[in-house]
């Protein structure tokens, strides 16, 4: 029997029909991943497994297969293993794949290695990485001995609407876009990092610029009770704004702001400043 368990201790069995591990009794930590057209990490195509119709599931389980990486032992067998060191975790990790070699499923285990130098490739292409002290027990619920170490970049976005905040005739966050190839302005992600004071004022600042559209998106599946209410605006206010992860082709997580462009004309905002 496999017992699959997202961080908030909700059943994931259902939604990932085919992760498959090898037999045995093994508590690992790990994450699940589904890898876009590009090769990256893509959050979204993620997301769309979290939903209530089986044929959906079993369908994009075939389109979108999701792959599960390892990176924490926390037992094996009836040796319970939280209190011991990462270092000696992580050995027991690689030999519990090592037992497991023929396995039809075997473990696939996240990179590791041991220098700064060696990490430093990946901060220049991949999002960051996280570093763990070697003598650290493992702390359920807690990020003690670890940090994370994000690979920071800012880009130029056009502001293309913003969303309500929970208090009257406030800002709760600005939404981006940036234009593609073809000169399409494609939203990318959004921006909630405002001031108390800027949250009011905004409201004001943003009236003339209304496109006069409004609606409300679809519902999150991971924030359901989440207010997805919207006002449009007209893409001429540019905003430089600092991010972390990118993953299919949007801003996973909230972007920060960093200032107002006046100076910069909104056609220069490409989405080529994802890859870069």
């Amino acid at each position: 029997m496999v017992l699959l368990l997202s961080r908030g201790g909700r059943p994931l069995e259902r939604y990932f029909p085919e992760l498959k591990f090898p037999p045995g009794r093994y508590v690992v930590d790990g994450e699940i991943v589904i890898e876009g057209d590009d090769g990256r990490q893509d959050f979204d195509l993620l997301s769309q497994r979290i939903h209530p119709a089986a044929s959906r599931i079993e369908r994009l389980s075939q389109e979108t297969p999701a792959h599960y990486i390892a990176f924490d032992l926390l037992a094996d067998d009836d040796d319970v293993l939280l209190e011991r060191p990462f270092g000696e975790r992580r050995a027991a990790l690689e030999a519990l794949r090592a037992r497991l070699p023929d396995a039809p499923d075997p473990l696939t285990l996240t990179p590791l290695v041991r220098t700064t130098a060696e990490a430093e490739g990946w901060l220049r292409s991949a999002e960051g990485v996280v570093a763990k002290e070697l003598e650290a027990p493992y702390k359920p619920g807690e990020r003690a001995g670890m940090a994370k170490i994000k690979r920071v970049r800012t880009i130029d976005c056009v502001l293309v609407g913003w969303r309500p905040g929970k208090e009257e005739r406030t800002v709760g966050s600005l939404i981006l876009g940036l234009y593609n190839d073809e000169g399409e302005l494609r939203v990318v992600g959004h921006t909630s990092s405002l001031r108390a004071a800027e949250r009011r004022e905004l409201v004001d600042r943003l009236a003339p610029f209304q496109s006069g559209e409004r609606g409300s998106a679809d519902p999150s599946r991971w924030k359901n009770d989440k207010d997805l209410e919207w006002v449009g605006l007209r893409p001429e206010l540019v905003v430089e704004v600092s991010f972390d992860h990118v993953a299919g082709g949007r801003i996973r997580h909230g972007a920060k702001l960093k200032r107002w462009r006046d100076d910069k004309p909104p056609a220069e905002c490409g989405v080529a400043q994802l890859d870069d």
